[in-house]
């Protein structure tokens, strides 16, 4: 079980969290004129964070100059202008509204030649190591558990490389494309091993009633387990879970209800040997420590 769950009444407050965090470091880090490397992930759960971060730059003066940018994954066979492309996504979320410089931008190309992918993830990963690692890595969780591209039976140990997609992944993600055909069959992605080796600081995140089922397998594995990419993850020692109440919805099965003024209804929290705290915010959203540490 992990020690940091955090749920949050909604996505967006969800993701409020993890952008203050990425302010915080990136705001310590321009003060000492080093960069801050980010890894970043795609999909509908963080499209909230990259609009909050792309808000804190507009109205709070965020300053992205300094900001060094490592993707997760990309679909292998679509253009950078394909629209369903991650190159793509990035842009049109984030990196057009801010001031990153291109060439701090670093992301995997799924137009590389079959034969060149390995030289292209180890030059990925050299260049990770270069900048001394991830500051803050964001992360999303499939349906079926995969972190990244890495899909049930990834290794641990593995690192970034060309990846056959499970079919509950394409079956998720066809709602993307106009049919589950159209859904690219293999993607490269970051491994398992680089996420625990590169990565200082790490935020899970999922939303929404589809990611309730995995969460809580997550939450009560008691080891790490291929079978459950994610669970990974509690071999790093610097984990925060993000959820808002839909995906924690499934944590109640042994759960006892936490009351607060300000939530609509009630938040559900496993049973810990302590109890859980609930924390006030700024934003007027409360936010919920599932497992106190």
């Amino acid at each position: 079980m992990f020690s940091r769950i955090f749920v949050r009444e909604t996505s967006e407050g969800m993701a409020s969290k993890a952008a203050r965090a990425i302010q915080m470091k990136i705001m310590e880090n321009n003060k000492k004129e080093i960069p801050t490397v980010l890894g970043l992930a795609t999909g509908s759960t963080p499209e909230p964070l990259y609009k909050e971060l792309v808000r804190l730059h507009k109205e709070e003066n965020l300053d992205f100059s300094l900001v060094i940018t490592f993707n997760l994954d990309e679909y292998l066979g679509l253009e950078p202008t394909h629209i369903q492309s991650y190159h793509h996504y990035m842009h049109h979320h984030f990196f057009d509204h801010v001031n990153i410089k291109q060439e701090n931008i670093h992301m995997l190309d799924g137009t590389v030649p079959l034969q060149s992918i390995e030289q292209h993830a180890k030059e990925y990963e050299e260049k990770i190591q270069e900048v001394g690692g991830i500051d803050i890595q964001i992360l999303g969780l499939g349906v079926n558990g995969h972190i990244g591209f890495n899909e049930p039976g990834s290794s641990f140990d593995s690192k970034t490389r060309l990846i056959q997609l499970d079919d509950k992944t394409r079956e998720a993600n066809k709602r993307f494309f106009n049919s589950k055909d159209e859904v690219p069959t293999h993607a490269i992605t970051m491994g398992i091993g680089t996420i625990l080796q590169y990565s200082k600081e790490c935020y899970l995140l999922a939303s929404g009633v589809a990611k309730a089922d995995i969460i809580a397998a997550v939450n009560l594995a008691s080891a790490p387990n291929q079978d459950i990419p994610a669970t990974a993850l509690y071999d790093h020692k610097n984990v925060t879970i993000l959820l808002d109440k839909e995906a924690a919805s499934k944590l109640a099965l042994s759960a006892k209800p936490i009351k607060s003024p300000l939530l609509s209804r009630s938040i559900y929290a496993p049973k810990t040997s302590g109890e859980p705290k609930i924390v006030p915010v700024h934003d007027g959203l409360n936010e919920i420590k599932i497992n106190p540490s």
